[in-house]
């Protein structure tokens, strides 16, 4: 699915076969989960092959790094270099690129000292294609932001959206809604969240989410839209009586959100603030006008 003998991927300072590349069964990441990786999507724009946000996305890897003590030391634009090369090689356009940071072998719990970088792309889909979802609470929570640096993206992190994803899955629902240690809706395991209620966009504020770049684009769009959008503690009755809802980022992009728990949203989706902002949300990764776009 995500290669084939023909496919290349960046490792270690080389483009090579995927099929030829090798990682240490002794690596700190493999063992305890000590690494950081980012999504990132390029599309087929009207301009070319565009990575989209990419200076942000590879600024968030080296922050994530630095967070959890992973010493990285290259420069942004030498990342967007690789990463465009890697589409290049491998004749992609329209791509989801992953960048990753391992540790070598390393059985202490103590701070890498040898730290490797992979990147890889390959064609995938909107993560959940364009139905609409059909979410629940989950019983697993977001992680407590004084246990582990939580605005990391940590490859360790993603055990916990794993687990959550997994148990919507067996309850016969699409994507999990988590909730945070305070009982406050906090993010879906791998996308952030967004509801409508009463002409108002409202989405969970820092602290337990991690801070998505999709997050901040839907702001910036809602400015351009003129829609109304406000960080703040949410409870899930509060979702009750919500007109709709939708999860964004990089992998989901803009999903719109049937039901929670069995229980639908009042507007039709085509309605809602989320359908406008995912129309906007199109036409800016293909680097198109959308001002034809009106509330």
């Amino acid at each position: 699915m995500y290669y084939t003998k023909d496919t290349i991927l960046f490792l270690n300072g080389k483009f090579i076969k995927a099929v030829d590349a090798h990682s240490d069964l002794y690596s700190q990441t493999l063992h305890y989960g000590m690494g950081a990786f980012e999504g990132i999507r390029a599309y087929l724009t009207m301009n070319g092959v565009k990575i989209f946000k990419a200076y942000e996305h590879f600024e968030r890897l080296k922050k994530s790094c630095a967070l959890v003590g992973i010493p990285f030391d290259y420069e942004t634009e030498e990342l967007i270099q690789i990463a465009y090369l890697l589409l290049e090689k491998n004749n992609l356009s329209d791509a989801y690129i992953r960048p990753l940071v391992y540790c070598g072998p390393n059985m202490t719990l103590t701070k890498p000292t040898e730290v490797y970088l992979m990147m890889c792309a390959w064609e995938w889909d909107k993560y959940h294609g364009d139905k609409m979802l059909k979410l629940c609470i989950s019983s697993y929570q977001r992680p407590n932001p004084n246990s582990l640096k939580i605005e990391a993206k940590v490859t360790g992190h993603y055990v916990n959206s794993i687990l959550a994803t997994s148990e919507a899955k067996v309850r016969g629902y699409d994507e999990a809604l988590m909730l945070d240690m305070d009982g406050y809706i906090a993010q879906a395991p791998g996308a952030n969240f967004f509801v409508e209620r009463n002409g108002v966009l409202y989405t969970p504020a820092l602290g337990h989410i991690l801070p998505g770049t999709t997050r901040q684009l839907v702001f910036n769009i809602c400015q351009a839209l003129d829609i109304p959008v406000k960080e703040k503690n949410i409870k899930p009755e509060e979702l009750e009586d919500a007109d709709s809802a939708f999860l964004c980022g990089t992998a989901t992009e803009i999903a719109g959100i049937e039901s929670i728990d069995a229980k639908p949203f009042k507007k039709d989706w085509f309605d809602s603030f989320g359908a406008s902002i995912q129309e906007a949300y199109k036409c800016q990764v293909r680097e198109k006008s959308f001002s034809y776009v009106i509330i």
